[in-house]
């Protein structure tokens, strides 16, 4: 089955991956004369930053959401078609999708990554990821069913289970939300769970030495501090190995009872049938030259946490798996993918770090930026003016500036709803 799109005289691209590196090459190409075709199981674009937020009831996910076909309804270059990528035929120059096949003349692989369980099923099946919206409204209302099932239960060491929330990762989003968690247990639950905000406990465990790991030590030094003063019970140096029987257990032989567990420890890039395995590199990152050309593959580029560029010094192991990453690859690639037209040699990639920012509570968060590094109120109003200049729609920057005003005043937000779609036999989605 063909897919039904148009075929004409123009170049036609092809981008597997709404995120925020594909969604940046798609705006890039929208002026051009190339026809430019996006595939994405999904028919918006989120905003994973602020997905932590989601998550914990802070925002709505329309806040952080935007449907492309909104962004591109008046480009008649643009063609946007809901499917997943299932396959890469280079020969005949074309993906297999669950909608049909589309022919390229140019592919760029942007799928992102997913969440790694790093091969355990237990952990696989009975933790909660916070990777996408979806995600991010199960564990909604995962924790506000715990809550809910406590003050009903009478069994001590079962309500303790229930109230205890283990956040597995010291990276930024695990701070994030183990921050976000321990201001709703002082702002939140103490008033709407009036029996239960005593018994809550959160805990951060960290396989690493140091939280934020790839920012400077002292900032690492002061959200752990900031932490702890927040009442989130850290555990540095501790790997989680399993979890059996409602337990986490972690390598020391400590159990750590447990009804609700996030795992934020890791991410494994989207893989695709087709790529070859000599392209594949550590972490399923697909392997690029300095121009994010696939290794071994003709016209097939990959940008984003899918991506591994081979030949920078600078980053011998692959770039950090950020947003500003994946926004730098696709300029590049738009770059070059033009240039091709007036002759211009191809320009490699070369990172620009912007910063590293992580919040972790009311007026609490840590700013890399160059040389500099601060925490405090200043890097908290700093992180909030670059993310809400960073969401789509004016609309949404409105109500999420709003949002946050509202809470920083009167933490009396009504999204605490727990909200599941009725599904009926025949749905297929």
């Amino acid at each position: 089955m063909r897919a039904n799109i148009k075929r004409n005289e123009q170049r036609r691209i092809v981008i597997v991956g709404g995120g925020l590196g594909g969604l940046r090459l798609a705006l890039s190409l929208r002026k051009t004369n190339y026809q430019v075709v996006l595939v994405d199981k999904n028919n918006y674009n989120q905003f994973p930053p602020l997905i932590y937020q989601v998550a914990s009831a802070g925002l709505e996910p329309s806040n952080i959401s935007f449907p492309f076909r909104r962004m591109f309804q008046n480009d008649r270059n643009f063609h946007f078609r809901m499917g997943e990528v299932l396959g890469v035929d280079t020969q005949e120059k074309a993906i297999q999708t669950t909608f049909g096949t589309v022919h390229y003349d140019d592919l760029v692989l942007a799928a992102g990554a997913t969440t790694n369980f790093f091969g355990n099923r237990n952990l696989e099946q009975n933790t909660y990821p916070m990777k996408t919206v979806a995600e991010s409204m199960q564990l909604r209302n995962t924790i506000f069913s715990r809550l809910e099932e406590a003050v009903c239960q009478t069994d001590e060491a079962e309500r303790e289970a229930l109230m205890t929330i283990a956040v597995v990762g010291g990276g930024p989003s695990g701070v994030e939300i183990a921050g976000v968690l321990a201001e709703m247990k002082r702002t939140v639950i103490h008033r709407d769970y009036p029996d239960l905000s005593a018994r809550m406990h959160i805990y951060l465990i960290n396989a690493g030495e140091r939280l934020l790991a790839a920012m400077d030590p002292k900032l690492s030094a002061e959200a752990e501090k900031d932490l702890k003063e927040m009442g989130v019970h850290v555990r540095q140096n501790c790997m989680v190995t399993d979890y059996v029987g409602g337990q986490l257990v972690l390598k020391n032989g400590t159990r750590i009872p447990s009804k609700t567990v996030i795992w934020v420890s890791g991410i494994v890039a989207n893989r695709l049938e087709g790529v070859p395995a000599e392209s594949i590199g550590r972490g399923g990152r697909i392997l690029t030259d300095r121009c994010c050309r696939v290794k071994d593959m003709e016209h097939v580029y990959a940008i984003g946490d899918q991506s591994l560029v081979e030949g920078d010094p600078q980053y011998p192991y692959g770039h950090p798996q950020l947003a500003q990453v994946a926004m730098q690859q696709a300029d590049i690639v738009a770059r070059n993918l033009t240039g091709m037209d007036c002759g211009q040699a191809p320009r490699p990639f070369v990172y620009r770090n912007l910063g590293t920012m992580a919040t972790i509570g009311r007026k609490k968060a840590v700013a890399e930026i160059g040389k500099l590094r601060f925490g405090g109120l200043f890097a908290w109003l700093l992180w909030l003016v670059v993310h809400l200049r960073s969401i789509l729609g004016v609309k949404n920057k409105t109500i999420v500036f709003l949002n946050w005003v509202w809470n920083y005043l009167y933490y009396k937000q009504s999204l605490r709803l727990i909200l599941r779609p009725a599904k009926k036999p025949t749905d297929d989605w």
